[in-house]
């Protein structure tokens, strides 16, 4: 069964996945988040530039999931897979004492039709259900999802 997330990105992350230039998406964290474990390869994405509309859509290909991090783990992350998740410094640096997290492959990435969306919570990755998908999971959606 495929599932379906809502990603919420940086305007220069969002336009180095659109440019094929960031494969990775990385996720850390200091507490185990909600969307830990639940995302899978072969899951579609909805792509949502922060404070802007969900403006393009991507299959998960491959998870790698990380428990109780070290920040020499972390370290190791960074120079095994940066140059596909197109973190900075500062990123990293500010993610050096995460214990959990997650990298998610990214492929057929592809630009959608911009669409608003009604979502007012923090949460910078959503897993749709049928009772809150903020619209996305609409037939046409969907299929345009593919």
């Amino acid at each position: 069964m495929t599932n379906y997330h809502l990603v919420i990105l940086k305007k220069l992350y969002l336009d180095a996945i659109l440019a094929g230039r960031k494969r990775i998406e990385s996720r850390l964290s200091k507490t185990k988040p909600y969307t830990f474990g639940r995302v899978l390869a072969g899951d579609k994405l909805f792509l949502k530039e922060s404070s802007g509309p969900v403006c393009a859509t991507a299959m998960v290909t491959e998870v790698k999931s990380f428990n109780n991090l070290t920040p020499k783990q972390i370290t190791e992350i960074k120079h095994r897979y940066n140059q596909d998740i197109l973190g900075s410094d500062e990123y990293w640096r500010s993610r050096s004492d995460c214990r959990f997290g997650f990298l998610v492959w990214l492929e057929d990435v592809k630009s959608i039709k911009p669409m608003r969306i009604n979502k007012k919570d923090w949460r910078a990755w959503v897993v749709l259900t049928e009772k809150a998908d903020f619209g996305l999971l609409k037939p046409d959606t969907v299929k345009e999802a593919r």
